[in-house]
């Protein structure tokens, strides 16, 4: 009995190593665009992805044909939401990478954007997930795509020594 429990415990761990080894990169990509943090310098995203690995690893044996790496990015999506929400008290801009290619979005857009075009998942299905409507999900990801297509300009530069001419 020992033995066999043994066994098993070597093949779980094995199968999730060898999952961990394709889907790792992956997970801390999207954690570090979600976090805006410099991809070099990311401690947010790497604690998300341990939280993700750590709770996909102890549902392991429960997964019965579901997507590990589904689970994975599902947790990480939730965790970066509930954490940015109770960090600052809803989904509002955090101290992004100035470098980051999606620095200059709010959490929910970088959110909802990777989800959508980085991971490929469909609206509905990150509408679901992020318990919002569909057309929510839609409208935030073309306004964030609009923003990192067409950033916002800054104001005008003011012009020194101009004189204004009197009426």
């Amino acid at each position: 009995m020992r033995q066999r429990q043994a066994a098993q415990d070597a093949r779980r761990a094995r199968e999730f190593e060898a999952f961990v080894a394709g889907a790792a990169g992956r997970l801390l990509h999207a954690a570090t665009l979600l976090t805006a943090e410099a991809p070099d310098d990311n401690p947010r995203a790497r604690r998300l992805l341990t939280l993700a690995l750590a709770h996909t690893y102890a549902c392991w044996d429960r997964l019965r044909g579901e997507d590990p790496y589904d689970r994975a990015r599902q947790h990480l999506a939730t965790r970066f939401a509930n954490g940015a929400w109770r960090q600052y008290g809803g989904l509002v801009p955090g101290r992004p990478h100035p470098g980051s290619p999606l620095g200059g979005l709010a959490p929910q857009e970088r959110l909802i954007l990777v989800l959508r075009l980085y991971e490929g998942v469909a609206e509905e299905q990150a509408a679901a997930l992020l318990g919002l409507p569909v057309e929510r999900v839609h409208t935030i990801c073309d306004r964030a795509t609009a923003n990192l297509l067409h950033p916002p300009r800054g104001p005008a530069p003011a012009v020194v020594g101009a004189k204004v001419a009197a009426p």
